[in-house]
């Protein structure tokens, strides 16, 4: 929640002391080698989303104690530009078929739009209060950002930058992502334990499944194909597995404190769970169920999660490392 993140942000690692529980089952070790570390410029602030190119290898971070968005080469291990004039930037989704990046400048309450080859500014549009999460629809070629404290989500033209409309959801919003296969919008719905589906077509909520044994949904990760989504609890440390056909929810694990950013690995059938803990759970979809691969503290503000599908490395910005601020990338050990 909002609170959450402005406390964590005053608090530094006292808040983390204070959250190091890790989960009741963890399956193991984390399955996780690191192999590689890039220095980051900006200082040892806060770090909020990120999103990956991955034909390309080019990850872009939100770097929301620096106002800045910072480009990598993830292959090179290099920084490649850092882009300015992004203040309390939390949301940055990369669409690699437009060579785009969206990002939410929540200071400013807009999403800006970026040419991904130069960094330059090609739109701002306005969104509704404290704008977060965003999800991109192909089909209508349109820009979602989820206004957390307004509680709804504002559409926008991924080309021309103009306001499509706004759908109220009733209650604090959490993240959004767009499913392919049900052709939806789905964001959770953090005020009221649920997560409501939207019509992109016609902007309505057609939908709202009930989360029981999540407590503050908020983070998102979708398995398209088996038409799963993977919830992370904020006040209740855990990861529901939701049927988005059947409208259960099918699998609860216990994950690390006030879980944050979730990634889905299709080849792997794995989803990384990152917390503001620290605490960092891997757990793997098999015969139907969702279990405990493994799960470890991996640093102080470990609470962003990035995979590649191509060759299943993960990526994860650590705002106050040994040296200072780094991108740790890890592959996997099993």
């Amino acid at each position: 929640m909002w609170w959450r993140r402005i406390g964590w942000a005053l608090a530094g690692t006292a808040l983390v002391a204070a959250c190091s529980s890790g989960p009741a089952t963890t399956g193991g070790p984390l399955p996780l080698r690191k192999i590689a570390a890039v220095a980051l410029p900006g200082g040892s602030s806060r770090f909020d989303y990120a999103s990956l190119d991955s034909g390309r290898g080019l990850l872009f971070l939100a770097h929301m104690g620096a106002g800045e968005i910072v480009e990598v080469d993830a292959r090179a291990h290099t920084v490649v530009r850092t882009i300015a004039d992004t203040p309390d930037v939390h949301g940055v989704l990369v669409v690699a078929d437009k060579h785009r990046v969206y990002a939410t400048v929540t200071g400013r309450d807009q999403v800006v739009a970026l040419d991904e080859d130069s960094g330059s500014v090609l739109f701002r549009a306005p969104t509704g209060k404290y704008p977060d999460g965003l999800a991109y629809d192909p089909i209508r070629d349109a820009v979602w950002t989820t206004d957390e404290h307004a509680g709804s989500e504002t559409v926008v033209d991924a080309d021309a930058g103009n306001v499509r409309g706004t759908v109220t959801l009733g209650g604090e919003a959490g993240n959004v992502v767009y499913d392919p296969g049900l052709d939806r919008i789905i964001v959770a719905v953090q005020g009221h334990d649920e997560l409501a589906v939207i019509a992109p077509d016609t902007l309505t909520v057609t939908d709202r499944i009930p989360t029981p044994g999540c407590s503050g949904p908020h983070g998102l990760a979708l398995d398209a194909a088996a038409h799963i989504m993977y919830v992370g609890c904020e006040d209740n440390a855990a990861l529901v597995t939701v049927d988005l056909t059947k409208r259960a929810v099918t699998d609860h694990n216990s994950v690390g404190e006030t879980p944050d950013v979730l990634a889905w690995d299709p080849g792997a059938q794995r989803v990384y769970v990152a917390t503001e803990s620290g605490w960092v759970s891997v757990l793997e979809r098999r015969a139907g169920h969702t279990t405990p691969a493994g799960a470890g503290h991996l640093a102080d503000g470990a609470h962003i999660v990035v995979v590649d599908p191509a060759d299943h490395h993960s990526y994860f910005p650590i705002a106050a490392g040994a040296s200072g601020p780094a991108l740790w990338e890890f592959e996997p050990t099993a």
